[in-house]
């Protein structure tokens, strides 16, 4: 089955509750499953090596969904047997004094991959769209101005060569609901815990809306979405692995052709 298409996003977009529980990839057997994604995650990990010895490309993988959607435990599940040496793990908080001076892609642009380089991004520009749009800081005017400029900025790394892979993970509010209070009940969780996150959930529909409207406006071919149902984790980690690795393949990486001289040379 082919992941990459099951997964792209189908516009216009309509994010629905019930989709966010589906599974297309399992076997029904959680513990195959995981396995798969086992698997997939040393697949990866093999391409990586190549990706790096090659230095030709960068790769971006960006992971956006609501709180508790699973962006950490993606990046643990799937990219934990990458060789840390060419990745990178960014997450985005609130803009600083220093960032708000500058123009809300100042500080993107200052993380994206260098060559050799697969860095997630675990939020990412689009939050500089949606949250100010969700608390009345911009309006709709400004959003279309934003997804322009993300739309621009992301067209300017394809064309000087990252890939980009952009993950929007789908969960549910009664799924969401169960997580936080997972987190609340367990003491060694609390830390986990932002009292935001509650208080966020006030404006579920608004941050459901903007999803649409945001992946729609800037989903490229060169900057595609995945929409990832993401109420089970197990299968979340597995669409993931599946995308990530067959666009690896395709990008028909090669080691560098060997160099003659090392032939001749001995070790003394």
């Amino acid at each position: 089955m082919n992941a990459k298409a099951l997964f792209r996003a189908s516009l216009p977009l309509k994010l629905k509750e019930e989709a966010a529980g589906d599974k297309p990839l399992s076997s029904g057997d959680k513990a195959a499953d995981q396995a798969r994604t086992a698997e997939l995650a040393e697949e990866i990990s093999t391409w990586q090596d190549i990706f790096y010895a090659e230095n030709r490309r960068k790769l971006l993988v960006v992971l956006q969904g609501m709180d508790t959607s699973g962006k950490d435990g993606t990046v643990r599940g799937v990219f934990h047997r990458l060789d840390p040496l060419g990745v990178r793990t960014v997450s985005f908080k609130s803009p600083t004094a220093a960032e708000l001076a500058h123009d809300y892609l100042w500080r993107v642009h200052r993380e994206v991959p260098a060559q050799r380089e697969l860095v997630i991004f675990n939020r990412s520009h689009y939050e500089d769209v949606l949250w100010p749009a969700v608390h009345d800081q911009i309006d709709a005017k400004e959003c279309k101005r934003r997804y322009r400029q993300i739309q621009e900025f992301e067209r300017m790394l394809a064309e000087t060569g990252t890939v980009l892979l952009k993950f929007f993970l789908h969960i549910s509010r009664d799924e969401q609901k169960k997580r936080l209070e997972e987190r609340l009940a367990d003491p060694e969780k609390h830390w986990k815990v932002d009292l935001n996150d509650l208080e966020e959930r006030k404006y579920w529909n608004d941050y459901q809306h903007l999803y649409e409207k945001a992946i729609g406006e800037t989903d490229t071919d060169e900057a595609p979405w995945y929409v990832i149902p993401a109420d089970s984790k197990t299968h979340r980690n597995l669409a993931i692995a599946s995308v990530v690795g067959e666009t690896m393949k395709a990008m028909k990486l090669a080691y560098p052709a060997p160099n003659p001289d090392y032939f001749k040379t001995q070790v003394k």
